[in-house]
Order: C-alpha cells, then sequence, then structure tokens
C-alpha cells in the first residue's frame, strides 16, 4: 500500500487547486485521484463569472484572494504558458425600490470596508457601461471594475499543471470507495485500483460529496441542483468590453454576460431542479423555460425580445441549505478535509479555497478563517445565509 502525505479526492478546479497549494506549501508526497479526468466534471459547466460582491461578508475575503491569482494567474503558478482566459469587463449590479434594495446597499457597503473597490453610478453612466440595458427602474447601481469572467477548465487544468510540477501525482480514472479507518481516524482510501495510504484525505467530491456520510456516517447537507443556462444572439452584439451583469430587479434574479464576444450568456440565479442522485449528464431545457427566462432579458434588454437561442447547457450545484460551503475538518473523522457545497461560488472562490483547506491540512493557521464554514454550523443554527434569499449571488 503506497503511502503520501496527503490524498485530494477530486480533480476539479478545487481539488486542482488544493493540490497545488498542498505542493506549495511544502507537502512532499501528495495524491490526487479523480473518478474520470482533471477538469471533466461539473467544473466543465461553470459560467465562469468573477466577483467579489457577496451579501455574505465572509465570503468577500476569500473571493478577494481568489482574484489577485486569477488577475496574475501565470504568475502566480509560475508558468508563463498558464492562463485563466481572463476578460476583465467589470460587474454591473442593480436592484429597484423593493425587498433588494437595502440587501445591495449593505453588500456593496460591505465590499468597501474589505478594501474592494466600488462605485456606485447613476442611470446614464450604467448605459455608457452596458448600452444594450435600460436601468429606469434602477434606484441603486453598484459597479466592480476589477471583475470579469473567465475560464473554469483551463483554470482547472492550469493548477493541476503546476501541480505536476512540483511532484504531485495526479491518477485519473480511479474511483474511491471508501474510507480506511483505524482506531477511528482516517488512515486512506480503498479503490477500484488498490489502496492508499495516508493521514490527511481531503474530499472536494462536488456533488458526490454525499459518499461523504455513506462513508463516515456524518451527515452530509448536499443535494445536486440542475440549472440551465442560455446563449442568446440578439440584433446587438453584448460584447466583451461590456460587464457582467446582475438583475435583482427580475423574478429570476438573471445574471448575464458577454458569450463569444458577441452573444449573451445568461441564467437565474435562483434554486434549481434537486436531482434525487449526483447527475452530471446534461439535462433537458424546455421551450417554456427558454420563453420565460427570455421575457425576463427581454424586460431589461428591449432589443433581445428578438433574440434567437444560439445553444444551451446545464450545470450542476452542489447546494447546501444555506448555499454557502463547508470548509475544514469534520470533528467526529480525525484526518478527514472537507470542501463541498458551494452552490455555485467554486469557480469565483476556487484559489482562496485551495489555499486555505491545503492550510488546515497542512496544520497551518488559514488566511481566512474556517469557522464560519465549519459544517457544525448546521447543528448550531449558524447559517450563512445571503441576505438575497436563497440562491447564487448569496
Amino acid at each position: 500500500m503506497q503511502s503520501y502525505d496527503a490524498i485530494v479526492i477530486g480533480a476539479g478546479v478545487i481539488g486542482s487547486s488544493v493540490a497545488y497549494h498542498l505542493a506549495r506549501l511544502g507537502a512532499a508526497k501528495v495524491l490526487v485521484l479523480d473518478r474520470l479526468q482533471i477538469g471533466s466534471g461539473t467544473s466543465t459547466q461553470s459560467s465562469g463569472i468573477l466577483r467579489t460582491h457577496y451579501s455574505v461578508i465572509e465570503n468577500v475575503e476569500l473571493a478577494k484572494h481568489s482574484w489577485s491569482v486569477f488577475n496574475d494567474f501565470a504568475g502566480y503558478l509560475g508558468d508563463e504558458e498558464a492562463s485563466a482566459g481572463l476578460v476583465k469587463c467589470g460587474y454591473l449590479i442593480c436592484a429597484p425600490d423593493g425587498p433588494k434594495l437595502e440587501p445591495l446597499r449593505a453588500a456593496l457597503a460591505g465590499q468597501e470596508r474589505m478594501g474592494v473597490e466600488v462605485r456606485l453610478l447613476d442611470q446614464a453612466a450604467a448605459r455608457e457601461l452596458l448600452p444594450i440595458a435600460q436601468f429606469d427602474d434602477a434606484a441603486l447601481i453598484g459597479y466592480e471594475p476589477e471583475a470579469g469572467f473567465a475560464d473554469a477548465y483551463l483554470v482547472a487544468t492550469g493548477f493541476a499543471r503546476a501541480a505536476r510540477r512540483q511532484g504531485v501525482k495526479i491518477m485519473e480514472g480511479v474511483n474511491v470507495e471508501r474510507l480506511l479507518m483505524e482506531n477511528g481516524r482516517v488512515v486512506g482510501v480503498e479503490t477500484n485500483q488498490g489502496r492508499f495510504h495516508s493521514q490527511t484525505v481531503i474530499s472536494t467530491q462536488n456533488i458526490w460529496a454525499g459518499d461523504i456520510e455513506r462513508w463516515t456516517g456524518v451527515p452530509t447537507p448536499v443535494k445536486a441542483e440542475r440549472h440551465a443556462v442560455l446563449a442568446l444572439e440578439g440584433p446587438e452584439a453584448y460584447s466583451f468590453k461590456m460587464p457582467v451583469f446582475k438583475d435583482l430587479g427580475s423574478p429570476g434574479m438573471l445574471y448575464c454576460r458577454s458569450y463569444g464576444g458577441n452573444q449573451m450568456l445568461v441564467s437565474e440565479g435562483t434554486v434549481g431542479e434537486t436531482l434525487a442522485q449526483p447527475d452530471n449528464e446534461q439535462g433537458d431545457i424546455s421551450m417554456d423555460y427558454v420563453v420565460e427566462v427570455g421575457g425576463q432579458v427581454a424586460e431589461r434588454f428591449p432589443s433581445f425580445g428578438e433574440a434567437g437561442l444560439a445553444s444551451s447547457w446545464t450545470g450542476v450545484y452542489d447546494v447546501t441549505p444555506d448555499w454557502n460551503p463547508v470548509l475544514g475538518r469534520l470533528p467526529d473523522v480525525p484526518g478527514l478535509v472537507v470542501g463541498y457545497g458551494f452552490s455555485g461560488h467554486g469557480f469565483k472562490l476556487s484559489p482562496g479555497v485551495g489555499l486555505v483547506l491545503a492550510q488546515e491540512a497542512l496544520g497551518l493557521p488559514t488566511e481566512v478563517s474556517l469557522a464560519p464554514y465549519a459544517h457544525e454550523r448546521f447543528r448550531s443554527g449558524q447559517l450563512l445565509t445571503g441576505r438575497y434569499g436563497l440562491g447564487a449571488v448569496s
């Protein structure tokens, strides 16, 4: 049985980031196991939006650290060929008079207190940035210039390549079947390709995190939730120079960005379709749904009333009851560190989460406190529920 300093389960954008940071922090022997291939799970379905805007203030610090990495991805990895596919176009968010107004005001103020550059815009200034939209109902408009979008697959593979350069072993097509335990603590994993030993296992299993409950008996409050994404072709281009947009005034709290330099990528930031079992395959998108979302889009982008559907796909979130992740050790299972339940935030936070989970696994002080993200919050009731309600904006 081969022995390692740490074993990471999952080679998506979170697992690859954890592996890279373990090696960067000095772990000499790190093994990553993935049931499929690097970045081939839910990471490939990410819309790729990057922002530090959160109504849950604890997320802002993780997002700030992550943005600094995305902003100089090649430099951070020490690999001049690495690219995150970053498009730095800014992030625009607005709310009308109503229940979302004060939460938005508070979230923008929280960002400013955390040192994030945020600008308050009037309707005319917002139209200059996003001329294809109308803002007649916007009572408050915030703009985060240091934001945009990137490519989750490029980031996952970039972290994985940098990890390998530092000696990390990544095995694809290996399914972890159970944790190995001795005297109540983790001592390794059993897989379809044999046993591997380590006193430290980090699970980054995303929608498959329910395996943790099956292996340990510790309740794992996570469910797989499918969300639809549309690419619309309108008479006016949604160009790369135009900011990502979050519409708190629409029924679906829509988020939009440029796609392909001309089309609009759009999806809803609300609760999606709960799946009975983890399933990363593409789901069906009904024409009724396309029409309903298209109607919301046309309210904000009038010319898109004549838009056509260019393409569509589905992505699956690993959702917790408060739509925020569980990060850190499970006290009932010594030797196990977990990172699951990202609820649509995983890519945005992946560099920062990879660092803090690696620090936690190695017994080092963490860059950001993991206490708010502890599994125990579901027992104590101290949830991290966002002020916008349940949904991916948090």
